[in-house]
């Protein structure tokens, strides 16, 4: 795994509440509906295949946390498709903007800043941990996850996503000498697949699933973003997906809990 030096949570936690995720791609004021469709929006197209593998409707009637939520994109989808939904998030600012985004739709969810090195639940308390995006920012990443485990039900799900340092993204960003996005946080973690596995040793199963292959970006301009949009996107996307599968930038992990 390859990530700076050792950060501190507060490195952490100062970093992520000046920087909101995505910002860049809506013009509408921060808060308003404008703001949090154009988020939503932006998000499951950029990760579509996120409506294909989590079942966002499955969880009716049942406890679902998510770790890092920020702005609760994700889990207004689970809290749409009935849930009772936890989310939290190390950002204060991030929580201000979920609990508005939540009020705005009308729907409950219990919403907290808090560390997801150290989740102030019980043990085995939800159905379903849901963390996307958040191990490769955190200060110590195996007690982010052993966290998660703990506070999920014995025989549940919790689903993870990493960045993937064997990908496309990776390769091109060093290529063309463009930053990644958040590449300032003070931790950005990217993982081989095996050692994404070996993160998540403590589960029963764990099913590591490749995604997020290029699509049309709006954040980048210039001569490099109409490279990108006009000929990389469609030519990548013309190869037969198993010969790039394992390129993708996302590693997606479906990990089941001892019973």
């Amino acid at each position: 795994m390859s990530q700076p030096a050792r950060a501190t949570t507060a490195d952490v936690r100062n970093y992520w509440n000046q920087h909101i995720h995505d910002l860049e791609i809506t013009s509408h004021p921060v808060g308003s509906p404008g703001f949090f469709a154009d988020l939503d929006q932006y998000h499951f197209e950029k990760l579509h295949h996120l409506l294909r593998l989590v079942d966002f409707d499955g969880y009716r009637g049942k406890r679902v946390l998510e770790v890092g939520c920020g702005a609760g994109t994700d889990l207004m989808r689970f809290a749409r498709g009935g849930a009772i939904v936890t989310g939290v998030d190390l950002s204060s600012s991030a929580i201000v903007l979920a609990r508005e985004n939540f009020a705005q739709q009308g729907l409950q969810a219990d919403l907290r800043e808090a560390d997801g090195e150290q989740l102030p639940f019980a043990d085995n308390s939800f159905d379903l941990v849901y963390g996307h995006g958040v191990v490769q920012y955190t200060a110590n990443d195996k007690r982010l996850v052993e966290e998660c485990r703990r506070v999920l039900a014995p025989g549940q799900l919790a689903v993870f996503q990493v960045y993937n340092r064997i990908s496309w993204l990776n390769g091109l960003s060093k290529l063309m000498k463009t930053p990644l996005e958040h590449e300032d946080a003070p931790v950005l973690g990217k993982y081989s697949a095996g050692e994404f596995r070996g993160l998540l040793g403590g589960f029963k199963e764990v099913r590591i699933v490749e995604e997020r292959f290029p699509v049309k970006s709006r954040l980048h301009k210039g001569w490099k973003g109409t490279a990108f949009n006009t000929f990389f996107v469609g030519t990548f996307n013309a190869l037969p997906r198993a010969w790039v599968r394992p390129l993708g930038w996302h590693l997606m992990a479906f990990a089941t809990k001892h019973s």
